[in-house]
């Protein structure tokens, strides 16, 4: 958790809004933050889904400042392409919590350098691919407050330029055992849309 304090210290110095680092054991093996009181979007969404496309303007105002952040010297190569801004390649609704003072971005392990549009197509595939627990109604009803989630966050970006990182994001986040078939699955379906949608002419399974 070393690794992880210390881009959190790094981004909060920038003006950014992460927790305050409390203390970091000498192992780095325990991590001992501010405690910021507030709901995290996904929860904020549903007390209030009216908010729902703001919601997704927010989250994309978010991944907008952190990629102007001067990018520190010490963060590794992202594990997708070239690219020198800061990426935090987690930034979607669980990791945003709506404290008093608006919105913290937490879970920062996975920060590295690469190129912004990696960061917007993995949060683009994560909202859009997440499964949704329930009966065929709260199915529904909760898919149609993610298309509005989405169409919010994705407003704010070039829809073709973040297509162009969407088959290599999904290679790379299908290794992750977190992730199950279904999810996996639905990844790839919006894989083909938007290629089909913003790239006209793209054959299926061509990079």
């Amino acid at each position: 958790m070393e690794s992880e304090a210390k881009t959190m210290a790094y981004v909060r110095e920038h003006g950014f809004p992460v927790p305050f680092v409390e203390e970091i054991s000498d192992d780095g093996c325990d991590l001992v933050m501010e405690r910021i009181e507030g709901p995290s979007m996904v929860e904020a969404i549903s007390k209030a889904p009216w908010t729902v496309r703001r919601q997704g303007t927010l989250l994309a105002d978010l991944h907008r400042r952190l990629h102007e952040v001067t990018p520190p010297d010490f963060l590794p190569p992202g594990p997708i392409g070239a690219g020198s801004a800061l990426l935090h390649l987690d930034l979607h609704p669980l990791n945003v919590i709506i404290g008093p003072s608006g919105p913290v971005v937490i879970d920062w392990p996975n920060a590295a350098l690469g190129d912004p549009a990696v960061d917007v197509a993995l949060a683009w595939l994560l909202m859009s691919a997440g499964e949704i627990p329930g009966g065929s109604m709260k199915v529904k009803l909760l898919g149609w407050g993610r298309t509005l989630l989405v169409n919010g966050f994705m407003d704010r970006f070039d829809r073709k330029q973040i297509t162009t990182q969407l088959r290599p994001a999904v290679e790379w986040k299908a290794k992750d055992p977190h992730m199950s078939p279904k999810e996996i699955e639905a990844m790839w379906h919006l894989v083909e849309r938007a290629e089909a949608t913003e790239i006209p002419g793209r054959s299926p399974g061509q990079t």
